[in-house]
């Protein structure tokens, strides 16, 4: 926001015309440093091109656009004529003038501030006959300074910090609304700047939005105290209430073959699973009642009022919605519907639609081009999470346009219970659903990690989203079966379709069930071959989440996220008290410690490591260890301290692409042993790259376990960047290039005697956990939720199955081939 110093304020002064007050105005402007002596003559011009009387005797001459060049800095000045000044054609008298130089839109928040004090007799009247230029001060910036004050850049804030977004799907709504919250309970200011140079005020959602950060995104954070910018970083860190163990959302889900397909369907539609679930029902289309915005310019002060009026209402509307969907689904789908009132109250959307009504528009036209201009942003952003928050704006846009028009929102459950199409549904539309009437949904647009998944999938919806405009053809009242897991709607199904998923419905209800339960046995093929379940985790905090779920160990510590979430390089002590926390939180059971694996999609500000090119192919994993001594030899230090007492520690190394690697990181740690009197540890090897696999035979005499990084080994063996928005949906660890390369992993650590782990994104994978455990693979590290399905899944099959399934999987040509291969087996009284 703009400031307002004393020096731009001039009480008690007298005019003679409207000519007169625009220039004293001016002068104001011009003697501050404002705006060059020419640009009265615009102000003069605009007069002849629009009234900018706004009423109760207040006006607020401008320039126009062509002399905006003359501006020097963005400014507002107050010109008090007690006397008044007769301002226009129908007579009316102003006392109070207020000069305009505008180069950006901080001075829209004085604007929208003024429309307010319009509303108030008694304050207009202070105002236009006060003495003290404090109170003027007050009223249009909401401070009341103890002394003059001068005007301030917003991007002059003294204090900076360097820090890393560590957010899975990015800074998407939720967080951003959590960090503005944060900076106005402190009454300070913060920016947010990326590298490139782009900043946002952090009170601002849509421009922090804009930015565009993902996970990883280095942040300068610049505030106006020491105070407030420790606070800041710090709630940045620790991922401003996100979960930081999430997996971040895939920019292009696998699509997974049905475990269930009907025999007669007539037509078949295929989308993108967006919430699992099978479901049988008719269908019913559903397309939003469209709003018919005119431009019907009004008075600007009627107008305005009418603006504050529309966002208050659409703001009482999310109180009520934030209570039902927190009483229905918690806390974390509720907060979803908070960053819709963030983005309701938005500074600079308002602003930017107060902008228009002075410029002569009506207030439904101008928010809905202002929230336009924005919802176009969004939808440009490469990251699909943060593109998919353009549907949270449209939805905040049609709710506050719904009030200025006066319109009821039509129930989008009328006629249930049905399985819905519809050309997209907002997270609004979806919070009024429910199970009693709605069987689930599919949309012709939209994604998977929209907000509207989101709720589906707390709903226990199955929803398909994605599908393409087809499905808006679709009769209403047409038989269909919905398979979101598969991303499918079958219609106009057979009897025997519609039985055969009816007892399909059963079989799934009875598989979750019986998998939950069973989630503490140990994992292992149905005929007793044994397979280690493990999870996948960043910090100690994490361990007893995942052994309540069923984990037999931790396959995997990604000892990164140490680095990641700080500002500065953890201490050894640091990183032994996170060791040793989690060695003794799993009581016995295995601990695989990864070492430092940064570089590729994971950089970290301040260790001050250069730019390269191509990241995925430069100092990354071990190489920076080797490079980085000081980083490598606490790190190991800390790891043989902690494995003194707990001989359940493993260690393993990231990116070994040559029998060499591994040996020199050997020796490293032998001597750090040899130091601290440490015992012998397990060393592993990531098999991350095709090399480490075409050496196998000459790294299994030497390491005690194999441990394969499925989603690295993908991307070197395709020559495809798994982060890539085209080819991320190519890179399928099922391709049999990949299992060629697992399988000849496996056989050189049979030969040998040494076993052979997964941690990579195929484990977690139902498909990925039976061929990986056919090929030989005696460990599956997961994510924390996948245990128990994963369990469940590896107990329906023999080993011999699963053998033969893995021989034939690597004939095949392509991963759809593979996948098409992996079919369920059929419970007894089933059909199929």
């Amino acid at each position: 926001m703009i400031d307002l110093p004393q020096g731009l304020i001039r009480l008690g002064a007298q005019a003679g015309s409207k000519a007169d007050a625009i220039a004293q105005v001016a002068a104001l402007l011009v003697q501050n440093g404002n705006v060059a002596p020419g640009y009265v003559d615009g102000m003069l011009a605009r007069e002849g091109q629009a009234n900018t009387y706004l009423g109760s005797g207040i006006a607020i001459p401008h320039g126009t656009p062509e002399t905006r060049d003359l501006i020097r800095q963005t400014g507002i000045a107050v010109l008090q004529v007690p006397g008044g000044v007769r301002w226009g054609v129908g007579g009316e008298r102003v006392r109070l003038v207020v000069g305009i130089a505008a180069a950006s839109d901080e001075h829209l928040d004085i604007l929208r501030r003024l429309t307010r004090v319009l509303a108030d007799d008694a304050l207009v009247e202070k105002l236009s006959t006060t003495t003290d230029p404090a109170d003027v001060q007050e009223a249009l910036t909401g401070e009341r300074p103890a002394a003059a004050t001068t005007p301030t850049s917003g991007s002059d804030l003294p204090y900076t910090a360097q820090v890393m977004l560590p957010n899975p799907l990015g800074m998407h709504a939720r967080p951003a609304t959590g960090l503005a919250t944060l900076v106005r309970s402190r009454g300070g200011r913060v920016r947010l700047s990326r590298e490139s140079g782009e900043s946002a005020d952090a009170t601002r959602l849509m421009e922090v939005l804009s930015l565009g950060l993902t996970r990883g995104t280095p942040l300068t954070v610049s505030a106006d105290s020491p105070e407030l910018l420790a606070a800041v970083t710090d709630a940045i860190r620790s991922g401003l209430g996100d979960d930081l163990s999430a997996a971040p959302a895939s920019t292009a889900p696998v699509r997974r073959e049905p475990d269930w397909v009907p025999d007669g369907a007539g037509a078949t539609v295929d989308g993108v699973a967006a919430a699992d679930g099978l479901v049988v029902g008719v269908t019913r289309q559903h397309a939003p009642r469209p709003l018919d915005v005119r431009d019907e310019p009004g008075d600007p002060a009627q107008e305005a009022a009418r603006l504050d009026n529309a966002l208050a209402a659409a703001n009482a509307e999310l109180d009520t919605v934030i209570s039902d969907v927190g009483a229905k689904f918690g806390s974390h789908k509720a907060a979803i519907f908070r960053a819709h009132q963030e983005l309701l109250t938005d500074e600079g959307t308002v602003q930017d639609t107060v902008a228009r009504i002075l410029d002569g528009h009506g207030v439904a036209w101008a928010y809905r081009a202002a929230t336009d201009d924005r919802i176009a942003q969004l939808q440009k952003l490469d990251d699909p999470t943060l593109a998919a928050r353009a549907v949270d704006l449209s939805d905040v846009q049609r709710r506050v346009l719904r009030q200025l028009l006066g319109i009821r929102e039509a129930d989008v459950q009328a006629g249930g219970p049905v399985i819905l199409l519809a050309p997209d549904l907002t997270p609004s539309d979806t919070a009024r659903l429910g199970p009693d009437t709605l069987l689930g949904f599919v949309t012709a647009q939209g994604g998977p990690t929209s907000h509207t998944a989101i709720i589906a999938r707390g709903l226990g919806l199955p929803a398909v989203v994605a599908a393409g405009n087809g499905v808006l053809d679709i009769p209403d009242g047409t038989p269909a079966i919905l398979d979101g897991s598969a991303g499918r709607l079958y219609l106009n199904p057979s009897e025997a379709d519609v039985q055969s998923a009816r007892e399909r419905q059963g079989v799934l209800e009875r598989e979750r069930e019986a998998a939950r339960a069973a989630r503490f046995e140990p994992g292992a093929t149905r005929d007793g071959a044994r397979v280690e379940v493990a999870a996948n985790i960043n910090r100690a905090a994490d361990a007893l989440a995942a052994l309540e779920a069923g984990a037999e160990g931790v396959g995997l510590m990604r000892t990164e996220f140490l680095f990641l979430e700080r500002d500065s390089v953890p201490t050894e002590d640091e990183q032994e008290r996170e060791y040793r926390a989690m060695a003794a939180a799993l009581e016995g059971r295995p601990l695989i410690i990864r070492t430092l694996d940064i570089g590729g999609d994971k950089e970290v500000p301040y260790l001050g490591l250069a730019h390269e090119d191509n990241s995925f192919l430069g100092l990354r994993g071990i190489r920076l260890c080797f490079e980085r001594p000081d980083l490598f030899l606490p790190q190991l230090r800390a790891v043989a301290r902690v494995a003194k007492d707990y001989p359940n520690v493993h260690l393993m190394f990231p990116m070994i692409s040559t029998l060499e690697d591994f040996r020199r990181a050997r020796a490293i740690f032998d001597e750090v042993r040899a130091e601290l009197g440490a015992p012998r540890v397990p060393l592993g090897v990531m098999i991350e790259v095709p090399s480490a696999a075409l050496i196998a035979e000459q790294l299994a005499p030497e390491v005690d376990f194999f441990s394969i990084g499925t989603n690295d080994l993908t991307q070197y063996t395709l020559a495809m960047d798994r982060l890539h928005p085209q080819l991320a949906r190519q890179t399928d660890a099922m391709h049999p290039a990949v299992l060629q390369l697992i399988a000849l992993t496996v056989q050189a650590a049979d030969r040998h005697g040494k076993w052979v782990g997964v941690c990579g994104g195929a484990a977690g994978d139902d498909v990925g956990a039976l061929l990986l455990t056919g090929l030989g693979v005696k460990e599956l590290s997961v994510s924390t939720p996948q245990i128990a399905g994963v369990k469940a899944a590896l107990r329906q099959r023999t080993l011999g199955e699963l053998q033969a399934l893995a021989r034939e999987a690597l004939a095949q040509p392509n991963a759809e081939a593979v996948r098409a291969l992996v079919r369920p087996p059929q419970p007894e009284g089933a059909t199929a």
